[in-house]
């Protein structure tokens, strides 16, 4: 069920309609915050669905929690409708764009994002790792953004961005200069927030530094009861991400080549075609797969292989769920969810050396990894955990309000 809004704020229906008694406060003035021993009513904001990863599964969990409430969000791919179909999605103008390259539309996502009407609302739960959190709500609102990541092309990692080999340098320059205003907004933006949620201490950090705010960490949710532990292993590696220049894929491809190690890497994106030409004969890549052969390729290897610096990381906590080691580069969120040396290693550096020799200490050390350890490990980052520190801030926050009225 998808409903798009315009421009100038008003409502115009992309698929079936969408009735005032599906959505109990459209078209009603707005309710004073308290007035009301109801259950407040609350939206969620995601910032587009184009691919189901960690961040679509996160929003799916608050979605869960609270399935009354309505989705906002800037695009909306249906073929994510076998997790979303059944809640009432609402896209922003640009939907009719959506066919568009992501970094042609990019001066127009601000403009969008704001032109979604929240005042009917108690509660917005944006779910941002770009452009939802900078939503604009009233002062009887309560914004809880649950952050996955600081923009990164915004702000860290802008430089590989503009690095991108399909730019020529006069488009280059237009972007960069797109990017710098995007960051000034994104400041201002940020003190729209009521609370900050992080998650990760790594992104909690990096939300201090950009946009001076502090944030509490609640861990996202890991679907550690659909992945039951394994001792199965049919001797391949696996990598799974996004297949985007800064995953660093290329240097897992490069090495499982280099030591004719069997290596399946899951995952579409912009890299695809030049990660193909690049595999050798022991390397796969499947592209897009279900989750039912995804978990199979997770029970059945022999560890996971995450060369990327992840604010979080969800693929290694699932594959630890699994009993499965990850070898992991040593920096960001991965140092919050793998264990040196008990559920898995780390690697110092983004290179070619560095990663092969981790790989040779994890062949001699394998037998010392126990799957029952690792597995037991992962059940912290649990979807039930998730969804229950979530409710619980909600509740507290939805509390205060009503007490300083």
């Amino acid at each position: 069920m998808t409903q798009e809004t315009t421009s100038t704020g008003h409502s115009e229906l992309v698929s079936e309609s969408i009735t005032r008694s599906q959505n109990p406060s459209a078209g009603s003035g707005h309710r004073e915050f308290g007035m009301t021993d109801k259950k407040p009513n609350i939206a969620i904001v995601h910032d587009f669905f184009h691919t189901f990863g960690g961040a679509e599964r996160v929003t799916l969990a608050i979605s869960d929690l609270y399935p009354e409430a309505p989705i906002y969000t800037l695009f909306y791919d249906k073929k994510l409708n076998p997790w979303f179909g059944h809640r009432q999605i609402i896209t922003s103008y640009l939907q009719k764009w959506s066919w568009v390259p992501a970094k042609f539309l990019l001066p127009f996502y601000a403009l969008a994002i704001e032109s979604f009407d929240f005042d009917d609302f108690d509660v917005v739960i944006s779910s941002s790792h770009s452009f939802a959190k900078n939503i604009l709500t009233n002062p009887h609102t309560i914004h809880i953004s649950y952050v996955h990541t600081p923009m990164r092309y915004v702000w860290d990692a802008w430089h590989i961005y503009l690095a991108d080999k399909q730019m020529n340098r006069m488009v280059k320059a237009v972007v960069k200069g797109i990017l710098s205003k995007i960051r000034i907004w994104d400041f201002l933006g940020a003190s729209r927030v009521d609370q900050y949620v992080a998650n990760s201490n790594y992104v909690a950090d990096r939300i201090r530094k950009f946009y001076r705010r502090e944030s509490i960490v609640i861990y996202p949710s890991v679907d550690t009861d659909k992945i039951q532990i394994s001792h199965e292993n049919k001797g391949h590696f696996i990598a799974i991400a996004r297949l985007s220049q800064y995953k660093r894929l290329d240097l897992v491809v490069r090495v499982c080549n280099e030591l004719e190690l069997p290596l399946i890497v899951i995952g579409t994106g912009e890299m695809e075609v030049e990660l193909k030409h690049m595999a050798g004969p022991t390397v796969t890549i499947t592209g897009w797969i279900s989750d039912e052969q995804k978990i199979d390729y997770i029970r059945t290897c022999r560890a996971l292989i995450f060369p990327g610096e992840e604010d979080f990381g969800i693929v290694p906590v699932e594959l630890q769920s699994a009993g499965k080691p990850v070898i992991a580069y040593g920096k960001g969120g991965c140092l919050e969810t793998v264990i040196d040396g008990k559920t898995g290693l780390f690697f110092s550096e983004q290179t070619v050396a560095s990663l092969k020799s981790a790989i040779q200490e994890f062949v001699e050390k394998e037998t010392k990894f126990d799957p029952s350890i690792i597995s037991e490990h992962a059940q912290k980052f649990s979807r039930q955990r998730f969804q229950s520190e979530i409710k619980t801030l909600v509740d507290r926050l939805v509390k205060q309000m009503k007490q300083t009225e």
